[in-house]
């Protein structure tokens, strides 16, 4: 892609991730490349790749729209997402440095922190889970599945999750991502595996309960 085209690409991804640009709502190459500050060639190219990687959808009519998904796409995605992170956290045990498992600690005890305070941080949970998640893929040593993982770990659903999270759950996250630690500092890759698979599954049905989706 030509460095206008990704531009384009992250700032539509971007309100796509904020949630600026909700689910559902539509999208124009004329209003986009306003909001880019680019030609209509750039956001064209950017909304083929945005829309190979589901984060827009094209109807029969050919208009563009933010992906919006059902109970059925939501269930798939989380499966798909807790055996392909479950298989790098448990490739990740067997190889992750002693940098990478302090960087592990000490990120989740900034997230710890956040959710202790008054008012839960929730950006700054988002920002550090997301840092937690990235090292155990890196750790993993495998770009084909850190590809494979992208988009997925990346759909605003994950962010949506998390916002949606009481200060227990947030709680219950922080001290799953603890026992990963534990897992990985023991280099038990049957353990870390199980812990990520299950920590992947509590949020599905922290999503599920709280927003149903048909």
């Amino acid at each position: 892609m030509s460095r206008a085209s990704e531009r384009a690409y992250a700032e539509i991804r971007g309100l796509i991730l904020s949630g600026d640009a909700p689910p559902g709502s539509p999208l124009t190459e004329e209003a986009l490349a306003d909001i880019c500050g680019v030609s209509r060639t750039p956001v064209r190219e950017a909304l083929r790749r945005l829309e190979s990687e589901l984060y827009v959808v094209r109807s029969e009519s050919q208009r563009l729209f933010v992906a919006s998904w059902n109970a059925e796409d939501l269930g798939e995605m989380f499966a798909l997402r807790a055996m392909l992170e479950a298989h790098a956290a448990a490739r990740a045990a067997t190889r992750i440095s002693a940098d990478a498992l302090a960087a592990l600690r000490a990120g989740n005890g900034r997230l710890a922190a956040a959710i202790a305070a008054d008012v839960p941080d929730v950006a700054t949970f988002l920002m550090e889970n997301r840092a937690f998640h990235e090292i155990v893929i890196t750790a993993a040593a495998s770009p084909r599945l850190a590809t494979m993982l992208a988009a997925l770990v990346e759909q605003p659903v994950v962010r949506r999750t998390a916002a949606r999270y009481n200060r227990a759950e947030l709680a219950r996250s922080a001290h799953e991502h603890g026992e990963l630690v534990q897992a990985f500092a023991a280099r038990d890759a049957v353990w870390a595996q199980a812990v990520m698979t299950g920590h992947i599954r509590r949020a599905f049905h922290a999503f599920s309960a709280a927003e149903p989706v048909k």
